[in-house]
């Protein structure tokens, strides 16, 4: 993807280099075009390193690199992204002014355009910007701009640009394919505590990582999700994920059997114990001369209750973390659990399985079929798993 940075000159052009990291770890190729005044905040050799691409800022340059420059970026570039746009950049966009090298790129851009406002709050609250802002709006113009529950009390609020993680992620929400859209994705994530007292436990090391990979990634892709997430430290940030927390197994049970009917599937990553102490002290156990015996009852079999409810127009997929014989316990936990495919992997195998932001799998699918994948970061596993999904909708 080819994307047009345009800068303004706003105390905020600090965070453009950032902003040209992002697009390039995401694999766009990015050139800037800027205002002088953008100039007086960030520099063109920062610029110009980041990018690997030339700084287009004057329109009457002695020595250019493009030929009708305005026309020949608007024709390469997929689309143009103006972070921070200022005051009066927003001005001249709504007036079809063209006095500099961004403004006209703008009037010649025949592409989508995405505008991150950044000025003083009262600025930003002023009749003649607002009326600006709702112009670009009837152009088509979209804005990225901080929801309402994330702005800061004070001088800090509305017209703050957005942050450079967030614009970076909206560009590339709106460019991916939406194969889910319209679906309806139910993910249970993390581990469950069974309590022994008050202050103790049973748990297991997982970290949710998996699970709120592939939440965000759904959600990317244009489905809505809900999360049933057991006790991690995991924030969620798309804004169609759901999240519900839960803690034990017992509770992560009822949530996934009361929400199911309403999802298309469900994508079963939780570490979800397997087994609960018989009864829980109201008061912490004191150490005693004596060893402790606990008694253990086997939890709610989630995925075999949910194998049982699932519907024809339902997918199911599940999750095996093996530590021998991998292949044969997870083909048949497949089966036993009505799933449409699962996901192995390994505590054997290096960097994948708890606590890692790495992962190696396998899948195998209902109709015979596996696939084994390299070791990769989650996201990009996630990635792979919900490719898979896509086929089988």
């Amino acid at each position: 993807m080819n994307i047009l940075l345009g800068i303004s000159g706003g105390i905020a052009a600090y965070k453009t280099p950032e902003l040209i990291r992002l697009f390039r770890k995401q694999g766009a190729t990015v050139k800037t075009v800027c205002t002088q005044n953008a100039l007086q905040f960030v520099t063109p050799l920062t610029l110009e390193t980041l990018s690997q691409n030339k700084v287009y800022s004057d329109m009457f340059a002695p020595v250019e690199q493009y030929s009708t420059a305005h026309i020949t970026l608007a024709d390469w570039a997929d689309c143009l992204v103006v972070a921070p746009a200022s005051a009066d950049i927003i001005g001249k966009f709504a007036n079809g002014i063209a006095d500099d090298a961004l403004s006209t790129v703008f009037l010649a851009f025949h592409k989508p355009v995405f505008v991150a406002p950044a000025m003083n709050t009262h600025m930003y609250a002023h009749p003649a910007v607002q009326a600006n802002l709702q112009k670009l709006a009837t152009f088509g113009v979209r804005f990225i701009e901080p929801r309402e529950g994330e702005l800061a009390c004070g001088s800090i609020g509305k017209g703050r640009m957005e942050e450079p993680a967030e614009i970076a992620r909206t560009i590339k929400d709106f460019f991916r394919p939406k194969d889910l859209s319209g679906r309806k994705v139910m993910i249970t994530s993390g581990p469950t505590y069974e309590k022994i007292d008050p202050v103790r436990f049973i748990g297991n090391y997982s970290s949710g990582k998996m699970g709120f990979a592939l939440a965000e990634t759904c959600a990317e892709r244009g489905a809505e999700v809900t999360l049933i997430a057991g006790p991690v430290q995991l924030k969620t940030i798309h804004p169609n994920i759901k999240r519900i927390d839960v803690e034990s197994a017992d509770e992560m049970y009822r949530a996934a059997t009361e929400q199911f009917a309403m999802h298309d599937g469900a994508i079963l990553c939780a570490a979800v114990a397997d087994f609960r102490p018989e009864s829980r002290a109201e008061q912490k156990v004191k150490r005693g001369a004596d060893a402790l015996t606990i008694t253990l009852q086997p939890t709610q079999d989630i995925a075999a209750a949910l194998g049982k409810q699932k519907s024809g127009r339902q997918f199911l997929i599940g999750f095996a973390l093996e530590t021998e014989h991998e292949s044969t316990h997870a083909q048949e936990k497949m089966k036993r659990k009505n799933f449409d495919f699962i996901v192995l992997n390994s505590l054997r195998d290096a960097q994948a399985g708890f606590g890692y932001d790495t992962n190696k799998i396998t899948i195998f699918r209902n109709n015979g079929t596996s696939q084994a994948f390299d070791l990769k970061d989650k996201k990009q596993v996630a990635e792979d798993i919900i490719d898979q999904l896509a086929q089988i909708l």
